[in-house]
């Protein structure tokens, strides 16, 4: 591609993108326009937040030694997949607008196939949870006992799989050869290439759906036979919680995909009535949305999480604070840190948390008889 030869005959391997978005209808703006600049802003100012937010969760992972399970590790690996997107999205950024024009075709293959990779990593990452909180509820646990060297083969495996199926058009499922195949939305790409992604990513969607209603009826009907034993109650309610916490991620990602795909089928299919071309920034906006609401569900759902995010995000703060407490302050970081400053000041204060609010009065001598 991009190369000073001829054509092969009937092939189009030296023709410029713009070329081929003229072909397909779908116009490139020359100039720089308002709306162009507030989409790009918009953009870079929602792509930070992204990485951001991804970066805290995949931090929080690390430094909790609760977060240490298999189940976390995936949710880990999906935080990645969405600073990937983040980043994949950032660079689009840079290559949209008038500066599509500039691309080469690899250029412009490379910044769709990072978009692909991206999602098919998230959609894969999902479909492992699934399949651990599957295997994990079944069986009556909390956490899975898969050993953390198979949970990294199923990671590798995951982006590897993902990698591919990213670079396939590049590899040779384009239109660069046959122009009344072009996509609207991806000029470069078959038509036939995106109806396979489309119908793909949505029956995957669909089997983690199938499977989440299994596990929740399964759960409700197990947490009904249950006695009202605390420490029963207790493990039925964290396995209600963290499939809650799961099952929203999933909403949240179904939701904010869907159309995109929807609008990618259509496109696919050829439909010249649905005017793909008019959704197609709003789609691409809400599934890029989908990629910072994951640490925000962690943030209201998740107590420890929550508690490491704002750890990790006072860090500064409270070795600030640390640093100006005198010596004689009333602030403690823990109860061993109470009780010694207590006993400290006062030994006849050693036997309480702090400052008495009632004091004691010594007892009147018995009196004579």
């Amino acid at each position: 591609m991009d190369t000073d030869t001829d054509d092969t005959p009937g092939c189009y391997y030296n023709q410029s993108v713009r070329f081929f978005y003229e072909a397909s209808g779908k116009n490139i703006s020359t100039h720089w326009r308002d709306r162009d600049y507030v989409i790009v802003t918009l953009g870079m100012a929602v792509c930070f937040i992204v990485i951001f937010s991804n970066l805290l969760v995949m931090a929080a992972i690390f430094k909790n030694r609760r977060f240490h399970f298999p189940i976390y590790y995936l949710l880990g690996n999906l935080a990645v997949a969405d600073l990937f997107s983040g980043l994949s999205y950032l660079h689009m950024m840079f290559h949209t607008g008038p500066w599509t024009i500039r691309l080469s075709k690899y250029g412009w293959f490379l910044r769709q196939s990072l978009i692909d990779t991206s999602l098919t990593a998230s959609v894969l990452n999902l479909l492992a949870v699934a399949v651990e909180r599957h295997q994990t509820i079944f069986n009556m646990q909390l956490h899975s006992k898969m050993s953390t060297r198979r949970v990294f083969v199923i990671i590798v495996f995951i982006w590897l799989l993902a990698i591919l199926l990213g670079l396939v058009p590049t590899m040779g499922w384009h239109c660069l050869c046959d122009l009344d195949s072009c996509s609207t939305m991806a000029p470069m790409y078959s038509r036939s290439y995106l109806v396979f992604w489309a119908v793909l990513n949505l029956v995957t969607f669909s089997v983690m759906l199938a499977v989440y209603t299994r596990i929740f009826v399964y759960v409700r009907h197990k947490s009904q036979q249950m006695s009202q034993h605390t420490s029963q109650m207790r493990h039925r309610d964290t396995v209600f919680n963290l499939m809650k916490t799961v099952s929203m991620i999933l909403g949240c990602f179904v939701m904010c995909w869907t159309p995109a795909l929807v609008v990618l089928l259509l496109d696919g299919l050829g439909c010249e009535r649905c005017k793909v071309l008019r959704y197609e920034k709003y789609c691409l906006v809400l599934a890029e949305c989908n990629s910072f609401v994951n640490p925000i569900i962690y943030s209201f759902r998740d107590k420890d999480m929550r508690r490491t995010f704002k750890e990790i995000l006072c860090f500064l703060c409270r070795r600030q604070d640390r640093d100006k407490i005198p010596s004689s302050g009333v602030h403690f970081n823990t109860m061993e840190h109470e009780n010694c400053k207590s006993r400290t000041a006062d030994p006849q204060l050693s036997s309480t948390n702090g400052t008495p609010l009632i004091h004691r009065q010594e007892a009147p001598p018995p009196s004579e008889t």
